[in-house]
């Protein structure tokens, strides 16, 4: 009987320890010693992790060229940030290439001496942002959340948690936490053609967008700072070009020699932004042995 007993209690422990296995689980600190930067991850099982980074991009904002503006407002904002002092979320938003990832990560790799932390977390994953937000509240280093090439559709369920998040919810803000978002939208959902027949004018001639370009214009108004980011003219595209190529070792005569293959590339691409000009400097470097 005895022997009965424990076999049924044995296989209940089992079949606990399985239920146990999917449900969800709190999100655990990792060991934060372990770099600067890490990626939140959705397991198949549903349990989220925080993977660290083992090779950030080296990149240094004195690399980052033809964006001094938007330098200059993003440094200030991380600047206030590790400093104790308020700042904003902010979104940066523009044409593709231009450098928006690339100067958080260039302000990462600034500030990560000063206690600068980055949390990679991709728009799936955004429902649990507060599960993240709550590993790092009591945490004395300050954390950007970094959403890259951030859009939605409609009606998908990480709009409202960032929403949420970044200003609504009755919890209130983390000092130490910050969202930093890029994306080629300005206001992160698409936009149609039927939703600006929708305005309204006031007996005054006051005009009042209507319901969904309000929802819309909402998410983005809740970054404190945008940031906006152009194409580059032909002259600023070459300027990049060589501050790629001369990093990579080429010479100025070199440089100046590349100037008519730089165009062609660009021209066979359809863009001149910052990413093709890096992407023809490793091309020509590699062939011309930098």
């Amino acid at each position: 009987m005895n022997q009965k007993f424990e076999h049924l209690i044995a296989r209940a422990e089992q079949l606990i320890a399985r239920i146990e296995s999917i449900l969800p689980q709190p999100l655990d600190a990792p060991d934060w010693s372990t770099g600067m930067a890490w990626r939140y991850r959705k397991r198949s099982s549903g349990h989220g992790t925080l993977e660290p980074v083992r090779h950030v991009a080296a990149l240094q904002l004195s690399a980052l060229k033809e964006i001094d503006a938007q330098k200059q407002k993003i440094e200030r904002n991380t600047e206030q940030f590790v400093a104790g002092r308020p700042a904003n979320n902010v979104l940066l938003t523009g044409a593709r290439g231009t450098g928006k990832s690339s100067l958080i990560k260039a302000c990462l790799n600034a500030y990560a001496p000063r206690g600068l932390r980055l949390i990679e977390v991709d728009k799936a994953d955004l429902m649990d942002l507060p599960d993240i937000v709550e590993v790092v509240a009591e945490r004395p280093e300050k954390f950007i959340i970094f959403c890259d090439d951030l859009s939605f559709d409609d009606g998908e369920p990480g709009y409202k948690a960032l929403k949420s998040m970044l200003d609504g919810s009755v919890a209130a803000a983390t000092p130490n936490v910050l969202i930093y978002a890029t994306s080629n939208r300005r206001h992160l959902l698409p936009e149609y053609m039927a939703e600006n027949l929708a305005h309204t004018h006031g007996a005054d001639g006051e005009v009042h967008p209507g319901e969904a370009v309000e929802e819309k214009i909402s998410l983005s108004e809740r970054f404190g700072l945008w940031v906006s980011f152009y194409p580059f003219s032909q002259d600023e595209y070459l300027s990049i070009v060589a501050q790629w190529l001369s990093a990579l070792g080429l010479s100025a005569p070199a440089i100046a020699a590349a100037r008519q293959e730089a165009l062609q590339w660009a021209l066979e691409r359809g863009s001149r932004s910052g990413r093709v000009a890096h992407q023809f400097a490793r091309d020509h470097a590699g062939r011309h042995g930098g």
